[in-house]
C-alpha cells in the first residue's frame, strides 16, 4: 500500500512540474503588466484582464490570422501526405512479399538516427531558385515532409498484428491487395492512423527552424514565426507575450486531450509482432 502511494505521489508530483509552465502561462496572460513583471511573481492574478488576448491579436504588425491560416493548411496538407504515403508503404512492408524487402527497410529505419539539422543546408540548396525553386512557397513547406519513416514503421507494425486468416478470406473472395486494405486493414489499425493523424499535426503546428530559414513573406509564415516576431515587438509586455503564447498553444492541447486515448494505445502497440 505504501509503495503504491509513494508511486502515485512521484507521478503526481512530476505531472504537477510538467503542468506548471502551462499554468503560469495562462494565469500570467491575464494579469497586469504591472503584476506580470513583479518580483517576486504572483502565482494568481489579483484581477483579471481578458483583455490582454485582444490586445495581443491587435498588436501593431502582426498577422495572426493569415499565420492561423497557413499553419492550419500547411499542416492538413502535411498530415494527409503522411498518412497516404506511411499507409501504402507500411502496408507494403507488412503485407507484400518482394525482394530486398528486408533490407530496404532497414536501411530506411537506419536514416532515423540522422538528425533533421544535418538535411537543413542539403534542404535549402534543392528548394533554392537555382534548383526547384520553391522558396518562399508553401510548397518547400509541405513536400519535404510527406513521409516519414516513423509513421512508416508504426504502420507495419499494426499492419503485421492483422490476423493472416483476414487476408486469406479476402483472397479467396477474390479481394487483391487495395481493397483488403481499404475495406478490412485499415478498420483494424484506426489507433496508428489517429496517433499518426496527432503526431504529424502537432509537428506541423510546431514548425519554426525550417520556415523560418525556407520563407521570407510574412504572408505565407506560420504560426511560430509569427510569435517569435510577435515576442521580439512585444519586448518586456510579459502579460501580452504570454497571452500570444497561450492562443497559439491552445488548439494544440484542445486536440491532444481529445486524441489522447488513441495516442497511447498507438504507441503502446507498435512493438506487437515484431
Amino acid at each position: 500500500m505504501s509503495a503504491s502511494l509513494a508511486k502515485h505521489g512521484l507521478l503526481i508530483f512530476g505531472g504537477a512540474v510538467a503542468a506548471f509552465p502551462f499554468y503560469w502561462m495562462f494565469t500570467t496572460s491575464f494579469k497586469e503588466f504591472s503584476e506580470a513583471a513583479k518580483s517576486p511573481p504572483a502565482l494568481w492574478p489579483t484581477s483579471w484582464h481578458p483583455e490582454n488576448w485582444v490586445d495581443a491579436w491587435q498588436y501593431p504588425h502582426t498577422l495572426w490570422g493569415n499565420a492561423f491560416a497557413n499553419t492550419i493548411f500547411i499542416a492538413t496538407a502535411t498530415t494527409i501526405g503522411v498518412l497516404a504515403t506511411s499507409v501504402l508503404a507500411g502496408y507494403a512492408f507488412a503485407r507484400m512479399r518482394f525482394r530486398g524487402r528486408d533490407a530496404l527497410f532497414a536501411i530506411l529505419l537506419v536514416t532515423i538516427f540522422i538528425p533533421g539539422e544535418a538535411t537543413l543546408i542539403p534542404q535549402f540548396v534543392l528548394m533554392s531558385r537555382r534548383y526547384l525553386g520553391w522558396y518562399d512557397t508553401y510548397t518547400a513547406q509541405i513536400v519535404p515532409f510527406l513521409s516519414t519513416i516513423f509513421s512508416i514503421f508504426l504502420m507495419r507494425q499494426f499492419f503485421r498484428s492483422v490476423p493472416q486468416e483476414l487476408q486469406d478470406a479476402a483472397r479467396i473472395d477474390g479481394a487483391g491487395h487495395l481493397r483488403f486494405l481499404w475495406h478490412v486493414a485499415l478498420p483494424l489499425v484506426r489507433p496508428a492512423l489517429i496517433t499518426i493523424t496527432l503526431l504529424e499535426f502537432l509537428a506541423a503546428w510546431n514548425a519554426f527552424l525550417w520556415p523560418l530559414i525556407i520563407t521570407s513573406r510574412p504572408e505565407i509564415r506560420p504560426i511560430q514565426v509569427q510569435l517569435m516576431q510577435f515576442t521580439a515587438e512585444g519586448g518586456s509586455r510579459y502579460d501580452l507575450l504570454m497571452a500570444g503564447a497561450a492562443f497559439v498553444i491552445l488548439p494544440t492541447l484542445v486536440v491532444y486531450l481529445i486524441a489522447q486515448r488513441y495516442f497511447i494505445e498507438g504507441v503502446a502497440r507498435t512493438g506487437i509482432r515484431g
